[in-house]
């Protein structure tokens, strides 16, 4: 039997479908014995050679335009983006992914694990356990004094993305805007310059995606960590606010950063259009521009499964291995495909957590 090429992932909105059941019994029930619904659980995740992968706590707003999927399917849009979360109501929906995600660890009997650090990772691989690394995309759980920081340091949160695209205390991010650049606005505040130099200092990964420019060039500028955008694309290809500049991926690849692909087919098409009949080949040519600036180091998966519509091509994590023939038909080699699969990832994970 041949093994599906293994794969670390960059993104991954699991946890918040699973929170919408309601029920954390059932959600971690529902993930380690495989259900129809969504992209992403573990009997699904073999099958495709996903062997871990960042696993993002993202704060649902409290409203959102009902016609999200619609607008994005225009020529043009600008969606409108849903007010803030108070920090009670954000720490609250963070909690209860977060205990999600210790409740498919501690019922999956060794065959999930929270990863803290790249020797978590490696002996995840070794034991054929799922390595998941806890993420938060949006910082609103955090405070301005950084004392849930602390707390969700010592639960093992290794990952950070300042601001999903609306407004925070620490900074703003981009709309979702077709066509538009990413400098859609001021970058990051006191606060969010604060929250950088902490994650410095705590070696937590800062996460690129869904800043704005100059939140993206204030980060830049600030940390002593490689530049890492967990789930991006090239702007050269798809001129969306959510796609990176080619100004903004030099920096990454000067820094030893990474850029981790996203499926997500509004940010994958040239007409920015959210449409699943977009082939794997479109993907392809994001990552032929992604490696032609950052080298075959500096490119990986970041998926946003469970949280886009991604290509029928693909349908879900069991679809991977199409993808990896995708690369293969494009004439990647082999250890390219190495690289962008999984390599790549545990690589920078390593280098900006040490050891």
């Amino acid at each position: 039997m041949t093994h599906p090429t293994p794969i670390f992932d960059g993104h991954n909105d699991v946890l918040l479908r699973l929170m919408h059941k309601g029920d954390h019994a059932s959600g971690a029930k529902a993930f380690l014995e495989g259900t129809d619904k969504g992209h992403l659980d573990l009997p699904r995740a073999r099958a495709g050679g996903f062997t871990g992968g960042l696993f993002a706590v993202f704060c649902p707003p409290i409203e959102r335009a009902a016609s999200v999927e619609e607008l994005m399917r225009g020529e043009t849009y600008d969606i409108p983006l849903p007010t803030g979360l108070a920090l009670t109501d954000a720490q609250q929906a963070a909690i209860a992914m977060i205990a999600g995600l210790f409740r498919i660890e501690r019922s999956s009997k060794g065959a999930v694990r929270i990863c803290r650090n790249a020797a978590d990772i490696d002996c995840a691989a070794v034991s054929g356990a799922l390595a998941a690394v806890l993420h938060i995309e949006g910082a609103e759980p955090i405070d301005a004094d950084f004392r849930m920081l602390d707390i969700l340091y010592q639960a093992g949160l290794r990952s950070i993305g300042p601001v999903w695209s609306r407004s925070n205390i620490f900074g703003h991010g981009v709309p979702f805007r077709f066509p538009s650049s990413p400098d859609t606005g001021p970058g990051l505040t006191d606060a969010g310059k604060a929250l950088v130099k902490a994650c410095n200092e705590l070696k937590v990964l800062i996460d690129l995606s869904h800043l704005n420019e100059k939140g993206f060039w204030d980060v830049a500028k600030l940390s002593d960590a490689p530049l890492v955008a967990s789930h991006s694309n090239a702007h050269a290809v798809s001129p969306h606010s959510r796609n990176l500049t080619d100004d903004q991926l030099r920096a990454i690849r000067d820094s030893g950063g990474l850029v981790g692909i996203n499926y997500a087919t509004s940010f994958l098409r040239e007409d920015g259009r959210m449409n699943a009949d977009t082939p794997l080949e479109t993907l392809v040519r994001h990552s032929d521009h992604l490696i032609g600036i950052l080298g075959p180091d500096g490119v990986g998966l970041g998926s946003d499964f469970d949280g886009a519509v991604i290509p029928t091509a693909l349908g879900d994590v069991s679809g991977l291995p199409k993808l990896v023939e995708a690369f293969r038909a494009a004439g990647y080699d082999e250890e390219t495909i190495r690289k962008i699969c999984r390599d790549n990832w545990v690589s920078v994970l390593r280098r900006t957590w040490g050891g």
